[in-house]
C-alpha cells in the first residue's frame, strides 16, 4: 500500500460513490489519482474529492487505462454492462452495486466480519471482484456472531427498516416528492417504489417497482450466509420499507437456550463497531445514526422470557458500505502490481 494507487468510482455521482469517496479522503487511501465515471446524465457534473474538485467523466475504456481498483457504485444494471472494461484493463473491481452476484467467480465480502471470525485473505495477483455485502447483512451478522458468545442460539428474528437511500439519489427525491405533494393534496409520484412510502411503512412495494422488496430481503439472508460461512445463527427475517431517508434500523429477538442476564449481553456485544447506548439522547435512531462509523445499539430484556432479550439497533446504511468497501480495497490491491496485469 506504500504506492500511490489510481482509482475509478462507477456512479461517482451516486450517493453510494459520494460517500465512498469521502470515506476514502478520510481514511488516507493512497490514491494518486481519483476517477469519477457515470452515465451520459451525469457528464461534466463537478464533485468534490476531498479538499479537490473533478469533473465526472463517461465510463469508457480509456478512463480505466492504469486504474488499480475500479469501485462499481452505479446500479445492477449499469455495473453488468461496464465491468468488464474495467476487469480489461486489469483493475481489481469491489462492487457495491450487487451486479456481480451473477458471476460465479465474485466473492461476497465484509472486512468487518472477516476480523470478528479471525480470517485472513492470502493476496492475489488478480482477485477476484469482490461484493461488499449488504450493510444489513453486516449488522445482524456482527450481533449474532457475538450473540453466540453465550453459548446455543435457540430463537432469532429480525425486522429491519428499509430507508429511501437504498434506492438511491431517485428513491430519496421521490420521498420528499410524496411528502410534499401529500401536505398539499396533489397525487403522488410511484415511479420509484411504485406505492406510498411517505408518512407509511409498508412490507410489499408496487408490482411496478424493481427490485422488490422481497428480492432485497433474499439478498440481506444470502449475504449473512455468505460472510459469516453459516456461522451464526440463522434469523427469521421481515424487511420493510420505511418513510426516512437515511439509516437502517433493527428489532432483533434473540432467544438462548439458557438464562442470560443483560450483563452477560452486553459484555458479548461489546467490542469494534458496535456502540452500546444508555440515554435517551444517543438512542439508536435514524437521526442519531447518521454519518457514524458505529453501530448504535440498546439492550433490552424481554418481560415473559428469561432466556429471550430484544436488540435495538441503527446504522448508517451508506457509511457502512462505503466504509466496507474502501476496506476491502485495501486488501485486495495488496500483492498486485499496479497497472494492468500482463
Amino acid at each position: 500500500m506504500s504506492v500511490a494507487m489510481r482509482v475509478a468510482i462507477v456512479g461517482g455521482a451516486s450517493l453510494k460513490g459520494r460517500e465512498l469517496a469521502g470515506v476514502l479522503k478520510e481514511r488516507n487511501f493512497p490514491a494518486r489519482d481519483i476517477r469519477l465515471l457515470d452515465d451520459e446524465e451525469s457528464l461534466g457534473q463537478i464533485e468534490a474529492v476531498g479538499d479537490e474538485v473533478t469533473f465526472v467523466q463517461s465510463v469508457s475504456p480509456e478512463h480505466f487505462e492504469g486504474v488499480d481498483v475500479a469501485f462499481f457504485a452505479t446500479d445492477e444494471k449499469f455495473t453488468r454492462r461496464h465491468w468488464t472494461l474495467a476487469h480489461a484493463a486489469g483493475a481489481a473491481i469491489v462492487d457495491l452495486s450487487y451486479g456481480m452476484e451473477i458471476r460465479d467467480e465474485a466473492v461476497v465480502r465484509s472486512p468487518w466480519l472477516e476480523r470478528e471470525l479471525g480470517r485472513t485473505l492470502t493476496p492475489e495477483l488478480q482477485p477476484p471482484p469482490a461484493i461488499v455485502a449488504h450493510p444489513a447483512a453486516v449488522v445482524l451478522s456482527l450481533l449474532l456472531v457475538r450473540a453466540q458468545k453465550m453459548g446455543p442460539v435457540k430463537t432469532v428474528a429480525a425486522t429491519i427498516i428499509e430507508p429511501a437511500s437504498e434506492q438511491g439519489r431517485r428513491g430519496m427525491d421521490e420521498l420528499h416528492e410524496q411528502t410534499v405533494s401529500l401536505l398539499s393534496f396533489r397525487e403522488l409520484p410511484k415511479q420509484v417504489f411504485d406505492s406510498q412510502v411517505a408518512f407509511n411503512t409498508i412490507a410489499r412495494y408496487g408490482e411496478a417497482a424493481q427490485p422488490a422488496l422481497e428480492t432485497i430481503e433474499h439478498r440481506i439472508v444470502r449475504h449473512m450466509e455468505r460472510i459469516t460461512a453459516g456461522i451464526a445463527p440463522s434469523p427469521a427475517v421481515l424487511l420493510l420499507q420505511g418513510p426516512s431517508f437515511h439509516a437502517h434500523t433493527f428489532a432483533v429477538y434473540v432467544e438462548m437456550e439458557n438464562a442470560t442476564t443483560i450483563g452477560d449481553v452486553g459484555k458479548a456485544m461489546s467490542g469494534d463497531h458496535l456502540v452500546i447506548t444508555q440515554g435517551a439522547e444517543d438512542a439508536p435512531s435514524n437521526v442519531n445514526a447518521a454519518g457514524q462509523d458505529q453501530v448504535l445499539l440498546t439492550i433490552r430484556r424481554d418481560e415473559k422470557r428469561d432466556k429471550g432479550f430484544w436488540l435495538w439497533a441503527a446504522a448508517d446504511n451508506l457509511r457502512l458500505l462505503a466504509l466496507n468497501a474502501a476496506e476491502c480495497a485495501e486488501t485486495v490491491v495488496v500483492g498486485r502490481p499496479h497497472g494492468k496485469v500482463q
